[in-house]
């Protein structure tokens, strides 16, 4: 089980009273990878969203009916440390494909439906985590834009 002194000490849940840290307990589980180890799918139902706890993951975009390096588009490393947001937005599918990028991982899972039970009762914990959350997805489209601005400098390059 995850300790709610660890809990405290992730960005997301730093400003989260005991309390509250135990609510977020219930619902969060670690879990390891390895390097290459697929943690979802794009298009997948996305039902959890995922806190990096060690490690890198790595988020791609992948050609239909393609799975792994060979079938992707430009891809990124998660510097924002939470993904899988898509969860909480209609059609609740992932809209990336998300691997273990380094030797090895460690990430919380952290269960939708139990996640907005818990906002439904309290809406400090709701606001806080869906507040850290956009921070993630607005550093993602980032990381995203530019990983495909460098792959199309790259190509136009290779073309001179």
């Amino acid at each position: 089980m995850i300790g709610l002194e660890f809990l405290e000490q992730m960005d997301v849940f730093r400003n989260l009273n005991d309390d509250q840290l135990s609510a977020i307990r219930k619902c969060a589980e670690a879990v390891d990878f390895k390097r290459g180890d697929r943690i979802f799918v794009q298009g997948d139902p996305a039902s959890h969203v995922w806190i990096v706890l060690e490690g890198e993951v790595e988020l791609r975009t992948e050609l239909p009916g393609q799975t792994g390096v060979a079938g992707s588009l430009p891809s990124f490393m998660s510097e924002a440390k939470a993904f899988g947001w898509a969860c909480f937005v209609p059609p609740y599918k992932y809209r990336l494909s998300c691997y273990c990028a380094s030797r090895w991982c460690k990430v919380i899972r952290l269960n939708r439906e139990d996640l907005l039970a818990i906002f439904e009762q309290d809406e400090v914990i709701g606001f806080i985590v869906m507040d850290y959350l956009l921070g993630a997805v607005g550093k993602q489209f980032a990381q995203l834009q530019d990983a495909i601005a460098k792959d199309r400098g790259i190509e136009m390059m290779s073309q001179w």
